[in-house]
């Protein structure tokens, strides 16, 4: 059974290596194949040690995580609460854990925030009908993300709300 809990610092590097595998997969032909590869765990640590503060979860299911979310303020407006990373076990997609763990991020948002907002890759099928099934919208705004160190590309995302 998934159990869906607030992050602890002892489970940082598990949620690290997560990060790098969701990305590699979720992302093969979307972003960069050299920038998924040279993508690191330890990269990844360090990042979620920095957000620590943050609303941070994790889905485990028989003591592995095999999910995660990061949400906090908006960073463009912090009147509204945003979801800043959320992702799931490859091999686990379409098993529930992904609904469980949004009811979880949206409740634990939903005690300071209005409503709450997202970005996603334009590409990203299927993140972006999943998004739509637990009633976010396209909201109109767009913007382009850089990898970093640039990887000569640039990759639209949408950005997607819904109120709490």
């Amino acid at each position: 059974m998934v159990t869906i809990r607030r992050q602890t610092d002892a489970d940082i590097d598990e949620v690290a290596a997560l990060h790098v595998r969701t990305w590699q997969v979720a992302y093969e032909g979307l972003v960069p194949a050299g920038y998924l590869a040279g993508l690191s765990a330890a990269g990844f640590a360090g990042r979620h040690r920095e957000l620590a503060h943050l609303t941070n979860l994790v889905a485990v299911d028989d003591g592995l995580i095999v999910g995660f979310s990061i949400a906090g303020p908006h960073r463009g407006d912090d009147s509204y609460g945003e979801i800043y990373a959320f992702y799931v076990e490859p091999g686990r997609w379409r098993s529930g854990i992904g609904r469980a763990l949004a009811d979880a991020t949206e409740r634990e948002l939903a005690v300071t925030y209005p409503a709450v907002r997202l970005w996603v890759l334009e590409e990203n099928q299927p993140a972006r009908p999943f998004y739509e099934r637990l009633g976010m919208r396209a909201d109109g705004e767009r913007d382009v993300w850089t990898p970093p160190g640039g990887h000569g590309v640039g990759l639209t995302r949408v950005r997607y709300g819904k109120k709490l």
